[in-house]
């Protein structure tokens, strides 16, 4: 049986059970919607990584609550439109496999929410240990001038600015969609006058500039996981995920180029999953710096601006 039909099963069940008649508190709900994502096939990799946690935010968001609204709520009775509302969210989850944090509008990163849809990948970056500890061990001193390419959400770019009060943060994307969401963020956090989205293909329409720190998760999956992610995963743009052959396409044009607009002490922090394995192979003799993840994230490295100098000939 396939996943579909799995879950088309599901969803007669639901209908057949009468939910709003049976189930009437949020933590009927919650307990109910857990057993759901239990018995159906779906995959948790877009901010949740269990059923559980999955169920809390596809719930408590659902109903306009805080994640850590206080669990005496729990209890209280619910409309029938607040479980209307409810029952239209599982369903769409089942049926089209959607990420919750697209049914919800609603994703998470380094402690803040963002605004999300279908126009940018949902936040999971790992990069976020990084800049919760502030690059330790990365950078010297605190960065005045960041660079977020490949921005997406703008979470990056915003995560950045709150953590370094001081500094300006250019959020580039070749996607002018994306770049919508991105300024629905940062009005969301009041940071007009220090976060600046910018429409290039990488580099290519930026000024010259002398950045502090480069911080990048650029689209990064090869063509064999592109073509065996789970559905949820189809949601998103492609254009965000997917790299050439081997991830890497987007990657070498950063590393090529990123030295430019690195000040002296200046230093590429860059995310390539999976592809860390394509990336070594290809470059044997460069001494990238992988860095341990508190989040126990892999594929991260840093590379200062004299490392990229350097080995600029292979990566032209």
């Amino acid at each position: 049986m396939t996943s579909q039909s799995f879950n088309q099963e599901l969803l007669e069940v639901i209908h057949l059970d009468d939910v709003p008649n049976q189930l009437h508190t949020i933590k009927d709900y919650l307990r109910w919607t857990y057993s759901i994502f239990n018995r159906a096939d779906l995959y948790y990799g877009h901010g949740q990584d269990n059923s559980w946690d999955e169920a809390l935010q596809l719930i408590l968001t659902g109903l306009d609550l805080p994640l850590d609204a206080p669990q005496e709520l729990y209890d209280t009775r619910l409309t029938l439109s607040e479980k209307q509302t409810l029952l239209n969210l599982v369903s769409m989850r089942l049926e089209k496999r959607l990420p919750v944090a697209y049914l919800t509008n609603s994703a998470w990163f380094c402690g803040l929410e963002f605004y999300v849809d279908e126009r940018v990948i949902i936040p999971r970056s790992p990069i976020s240990a990084l800049i919760q500890n502030g690059f330790r061990d990365l950078i010297e001193r605190a960065p005045k001038r960041i660079l977020d390419m490949c921005t997406g959400s703008g979470c990056i770019a915003i995560a950045c600015a709150e953590k370094f009060p001081q500094a300006e943060v250019d959020a580039v994307d070749l996607s002018v969609d994306a770049l919508n969401v991105a300024e629905i963020n940062i009005e969301r956090y009041n940071l007009s006058h220090r976060v600046f989205p910018l429409q290039s293909d990488l580099f290519s329409r930026l000024p010259p500039d002398q950045y502090d720190l480069i911080v990048t998760n650029p689209p990064y999956v090869d063509q064999e996981d592109l073509s065996d992610m789970p559905q949820e995963f189809f949601h998103e743009p492609e254009m965000a995920l997917g790299s050439g052959f081997d991830g890497l396409d987007i990657t070498r044009k950063i590393l090529a180029s990123a030295a430019d607009y690195l000040s002296e002490e200046g230093v590429l922090v860059c995310e390539v999953g999976n592809s860390m394995v394509h990336l070594i192979r290809q470059y044997p003799d460069v001494p990238f710096n992988w860095v341990e993840l508190s989040n126990g994230g892999v594929g991260v490295f840093a590379l200062s601006k004299q490392q990229l100098l350097e080995y600029r000939h292979e990566f032209e």
